[in-house]
C-alpha cells in the first residue's frame, strides 16, 4: 500500500538540493573571510547567496514536508493516498520550477537573492519557476485537505490521527502563508521582469513579502515538530505525555505564526509604528506553542526514562537512551532551538531589534532555528523512515551518532561567531570586508571560526549521504508495521475544535487580514510611491 517511489522522489531531490546548497554556503563563508582574497566580482558572491537561499528556503523544506506528508497519510490513516497522479504531477511541477529558477540565477541574470529585494527586477524565468514550485507544493496541500476529508467520512466522530492532524495544519499553514509571496510576483514583480512596466512600489511589495518571509520559518518547522511528538517518544521507547496539548500547539503555530511577518520591517518607513507594534506582540504570541511542545516532549522524554528505570527528581536523565541517534537530534535540536528562540526575542523586540538589524546576527539565528533545530530533526525522520522506504535495514548506527554529532558542533561554530559579530555591527549579505581596518580587525577570527563550523558541516552531510546510500545497499529485513507515538492517554474522542480547523483557518485569515490589510490598503491608495526598477544582469548589470 505505501507509495516508497512517490516519498523517496521526494526526499531525495530534497536532500540533493539541500547537497548543492551547503556547498554554496560554506564557499560564501570561505571567500568573503580574511582567509581569502577580495573577490574580482563581487556578484559572484550574490549569485550564490541567491540559489543558495532559494534552494535551502523554498525547495528543501517544501519537498521535505511535502514527501513527510504523503507518508503520514497512508501509514497514519492506514488507506491508499488519494491523487497519488496529482502528488507525482506536483512533485515535477517543483522540479521543473527548481530548473527552471536555478538556471538564470548560475547565469547572473537573478541575484536577487531569495526575498527578491524589489526594485532589483531579475530574470521573468526565475520568478516563474518559484511560482511553479509554489504551485506544485500547493497540489500537496489540496491533496492532504482530500486525503483527510475522506478519511474522517469513512470513521465519523473518531479522532484524527495526530500525525495527520498535523501534517494537514503545516499545509493549511503553507497554503495561506505562500499567498503573500504569490502576489507580490504576480501582480508586481512579473509585470516589470517582462518589460511592462518600469517602475515598481518596492515598500508595498516588501509588505506583501513579509506576510510570506517569517510564516514561512513555521512551515519548515512543521516536520520537525511532528517528529517531535509523534517519532520521537516511540523511538526512544517512551509515550506522548498528551496527544491534546500536541494539538493545541500546532493550532496555535496555524493562528498566531500568520499575521508576524512585519516586524522585519522595524526599519522600513512605508509601515506605521503602531502596525510594528503589533506585529511585535503577535510575534511573542509564536513562543506560548514552542513552548508547550518543549514542556511536552520534555515530559514525554521523563517517562521513557522512568520506563527504562530512571529514578529520583534528576537521575532518570542518566537511563534515557543516548546512543539512539533519534535521543541525539532531539537533545542537539531542543539547545540550537533554545539559542535561536533566545536570539529571535531580540529580533522581534520593537526596541531592541534596531541595535541587530540587518546584522550578522540576524543571519546567525535564522541558521540556528533552520539549519540547526530544524534540519538535524529533517535527518532523523529520514532515518526512521528509510526501512519503511527501502526495505532494508539502516545499519551504521555509530556513524549516524558521528553525523549528529558534527552537525551540532558545527552549527554551534558555524553560528555563534556571527551572534557575536553582529552585536558588533557587521552587516549581512556583504561579499567581503577590510580586515585590515582596526575597527573590523577584530572580528577576523570570529568569521574564520565560521568557516571551520562550515566545514563541519559539509562533513556532516556527506556523512548523511553515505548513511542513506548504504542503507538502500543494506540486508534486506521484514518491515513491521509502521507506528507513531502513543499518547499515555489514547483518546477516543476529541472537542470538535480539537480535531478539525474550521475555526481556525477562519482565525487565521481574520488575523492576517487585520494585522495586513490596513498598511496594504494605506500603500495602494498613496500616490507616488513607485520607484524605478533596476534590473539585474545582461547589458544594464
Amino acid at each position: 500500500m505505501f507509495n516508497k517511489r512517490l516519498v523517496l522522489a521526494h526526499f531525495w531531490v530534497a536532500f540533493v538540493a539541500f547537497g548543492l546548497a551547503l556547498l554554496l554556503g560554506e564557499w560564501q563563508m570561505f571567500i568573503r573571510s580574511p582567509l581569502h582574497a577580495w573577490l574580482r566580482d563581487p556578484e559572484l558572491y550574490y549569485r550564490s547567496v541567491t540559489a543558495h537561499g532559494s534552494a535551502m528556503g523554498y525547495v528543501f523544506p517544501t519537498l521535505v514536508a511535502m514527501g513527510f506528508g504523503y507518508a503520514v497519510v497512508e501509514l497514519a490513516l492506514k488507506r491508499p493516498l488519494l491523487g497519488r497522479v496529482w502528488a507525482w504531477a506536483g512533485f515535477w511541477l517543483v522540479v521543473a520550477g527548481t530548473v527552471m529558477a536555478m538556471v538564470p540565477v548560475a547565469m547572473g541574470l537573478a541575484s536577487v537573492l531569495y526575498t527578491f529585494y524589489p526594485p532589483m527586477i531579475g530574470n521573468a524565468f526565475y520568478y516563474l519557476g518559484i511560482v511553479l514550485v509554489v504551485v506544485g507544493s500547493w497540489i500537496w496541500v489540496a491533496l492532504m485537505a482530500i486525503n483527510l476529508r475522506a478519511w474522517k467520512l469513512e470513521h465519523p466522530g473518531q479522532p484524527v490521527p495526530l500525525a495527520m492532524f498535523a501534517s494537514v495544519a503545516g499545509a493549511y499553514l503553507w497554503g495561506w502563508t505562500a499567498v503573500g509571496a504569490a502576489i507580490e510576483i504576480l501582480f508586481q514583480i512579473l509585470p516589470v521582469a517582462f518589460g511592462f512596466k518600469s517602475t515598481i512600489d518596492a515598500g508595498l511589495a516588501r509588505v506583501f513579502f513579509s506576510w510570506t518571509l517569517h510564516a514561512i520559518v513555521y512551515f519548515w518547522l512543521m516536520p520537525a515538530y511532528i517528529a517531535y511528538y509523534t517519532i520521537i517518544p516511540r523511538a526512544i521507547g517512551g509515550r506522548l505525555y498528551s496527544d491534546s496539548m500536541a494539538r493545541i500547539s500546532f493550532i496555535l503555530f496555524l493562528v498566531v505564526s500568520m499575521p508576524i511577518g512585519i516586524h522585519h520591517l522595524f526599519a522600513d518607513p512605508q509601515v506605521g509604528s503602531g502596525f510594528k507594534f503589533m506585529q511585535s506582540v503577535f510575534t511573542a504570541l509564536v513562543a506560548v506553542p514552542t513552548l508547550l511542545t518543549v514542556f511536552t516532549i520534555c515530559a514525554s522524554v521523563e517517562i521513557a526514562a522512568r520506563l527504562r528505570g530512571g529514578k529520583g527528581a534528576f537521575g532518570w536523565v542518566k537511563a534515557l537512551p543516548w546512543d539512539n541517534p533519534m535521543m541525539l537530534s532531539l537533545a542537539f535540536s531542543f539547545v540550537m532551538l533554545g539559542f535561536g528562540g533566545a536570539g529571535g526575542i531580540i529580533n522581534m523586540s520593537y526596541q531592541l531589534d534596531s541595535t541587530i538589524h540587518n546584522t550578522q546576527w540576524i543571519t546567525g539565528h535564522f541558521h540556528l532555528i533552520f539549519a540547526g533545530a530544524i534540519v538535524i530533526m529533517y535527518f532523523a525522520i529520514a532515518y526512521d523512515l528509510w526501512p519503511q522506504l527501502t526495505g532494508r535495514a539502516v545499519t551504521r548506527i555509530q556513524m549516524m551518532r558521528w553525523q549528529l554529532w558534527l552537525w551540532f558542533i558545527g552549527m554551534i561554530v558555524l553560528t555563534f561567531p556571527w551572534h557575536y559579530v553582529g552585536i558588533l555591527g557587521m552587516p549581512r549579505r556583504m561579499a567581503y570586508f577590510d580586515y585590515t581596518h582596526p575597527e573590523i580587525a577584530a572580528q577576523a577570527v570570529s568569521v574564520s571560526l565560521s568557516v571551520v563550523g562550515g566545514a563541519l558541516l559539509v562533513i556532516s552531510a556527506i556523512l548523511f549521504f553515505i548513511i542513506l546510500i548504504s542503507a538502500h545497499r543494506g540486508p534486506r529485513i521484514v518491515v513491521q508495521e509502521y507506528r507513531f507515538s502513543k499518547a499515555v492517554h489514547q483518546a477516543t474522542s476529541l472537542p470538535i475544535a480539537l480535531n478539525g480547523f474550521a475555526l481556525w483557518l477562519t482565525l487565521m485569515v481574520a488575523l492576517t487580514l487585520v494585522n495586513y490589510g490596513y498598511p496594504i490598503a494605506q500603500l495602494l491608495v498613496l500616490p507616488q510611491t513607485s520607484v524605478p526598477a533596476v534590473h539585474i544582469g545582461g547589458s544594464g548589470r
